[in-house]
């Protein structure tokens, strides 16, 4: 129905939409339908689709990029003749989604299982990839899902078997949303700005003429389009370097502060003394503003991509030194609430981290740390030994520590 205001200012139903509009949050019922059309024998399996789509959350108190009433997001849904080849495509999901946030966002991710309170409806399993934000509130990036067969029944996904036999699919379904941006903001960035890791950055060279005379100008600026050109056929992970020349009439120190907060990677200064030298002023934005190193142009030409490599695991190094300094082993009740409290309650300071911590299993108790201490079980990490304990809050045996943390 369209919306209109009454007289108390409150939206009410006001008629029907000419054409219907159907929002979700999203969207295994509608695939679900379509698998049923399209699936009829143990041949049309194992059927593998994906989709870009804005989906919709009733999100109360929105923050961008991270909970938004509406947002893009790349979700994966497959059908497979087995339970075993399902969970193998839901593990797989995980582990794409993982490395690309190493090798590309630079965010150490840990992966592991959720709970069955934190578990998508009606999935059987459902995993997950979580980053330390610098607050060391915990973020989770994306999910894979293992749905068994309990959309098939409901959405009568169905097939015949090689021996004959109908059966149902086993699903699975998985995805990560523009929430990975904010991760990627969050992690890396500092007051300055934006510090955007090379593998993802929109531009990864720009080089700022000086043009403190007129009479230099069609000089310098004749030299920084040559050099530019010959950073652009530079190769960089499979594509060619992207330059941009900032030709605005705009005071130096104005110009380099624009692309500092846009975080990109590499700020060549280029002027007559840097001409006559055959040198460029190279500044790297994972490092101080202030920091500058003189190298010669061929040089740069040849070790540019190099040196963007080198910033990409520089910026990846130091988010998980960042991780790790806040992850704690804690074994005592005491010490975890003490871990989770703000000194200043009137104005928390960054508190917390990550606690790992061995839990029994028992849902209450999960239910009772979230009241208490607003703090969550973020998953069961898949890479944790296994290490037979007892629970701190009830004494009894847990078979390995899980991650509790803070998160949005």
């Amino acid at each position: 129905h369209r919306l209109e205001l009454d007289k108390e200012g409150k939206l009410i139903p006001a008629g029907p939409l000419e054409e219907p509009l159907i929002i979700r949050p999203t969207s295994e019922t509608i695939i679900g339908e379509s698998f049923a059309k399209w699936i009829t024998s143990y041949r049309d399996l194992p059927l593998k689709i994906n989709q870009w789509a804005n989906i919709v959350r009733w999100e109360m108190r929105p923050r961008i990029f991270l909970r938004t009433s509406e947002f893009l997001w790349q979700e994966g849904h497959t059908v497979h003749a087995t339970s075993e080849e399902a969970h193998e495509l839901t593990l797989q999901m995980l582990d794409i989604y993982n490395h690309f946030g190493h090798d590309v966002l630079a965010l150490p991710f840990i992966t592991g299982e959720k709970t069955e309170t934190e578990r998508f409806p009606g999935a059987v399993k459902t995993y997950t990839i979580e980053a330390m934000m610098q607050d060391r509130k915990a973020l989770q990036g994306g999910t894979s899902h293992f749905l068994g067969q309990n959309f098939s029944k409901g959405s009568n996904i169905r097939f015949r078997s090689a021996s004959g036999e109908e059966e149902y699919g086993w699903t699975t379904s998985w995805g990560v949303t523009t929430r990975l941006i904010g991760a990627m903001v969050m992690t890396h960035s500092d007051d300055d700005g934006l510090i955007l890791p090379p593998r993802i950055a929109s531009a990864h060279i720009v080089i700022l003429p000086v043009l403190h005379k007129e009479e230099v100008r069609v000089e310098v600026l004749n030299y920084c389009h040559k050099l530019a050109e010959e950073l652009k056929n530079q190769s960089y992970h499979g594509q060619n370097l992207e330059v941009i020349v900032d030709e605005r009439d705009l005071r130096g120190g104005e110009k380099t502060w624009s692309w500092i907060k846009k975080g990109i990677p590499i700020r060549l200064e280029v002027g007559p003394r840097d001409i006559a030298e055959e040198k460029v002023c190279l500044m790297r934005r994972d490092e101080g503003p202030k920091e500058k190193h003189f190298i010669k142009r061929a040089d740069f030409v040849k070790k540019a991509s190099a040196i963007l490599d080198e910033i990409q695991k520089g910026i990846y190094d130091r988010a998980v030194q960042y991780r790790d300094a806040n992850i704690v082993k804690i074994d005592d009740k005491d010490e975890f609430t003490a871990f989770f409290t703000p000194k200043n309650r009137e104005k928390p300071e960054i508190h917390g981290g990550f606690a790992f911590t061995h839990w029994c299993g028992d849902p209450k108790i999960e239910e009772q740390i979230q009241k208490d201490l607003s703090v969550t079980i973020r998953c069961i990490p898949n890479e944790m030994e296994k290490e037979p304990v007892t629970c701190p809050y009830t004494g009894k045996s847990s078979p390995q520590r899980v991650i509790f943390a803070k998160s949005y």
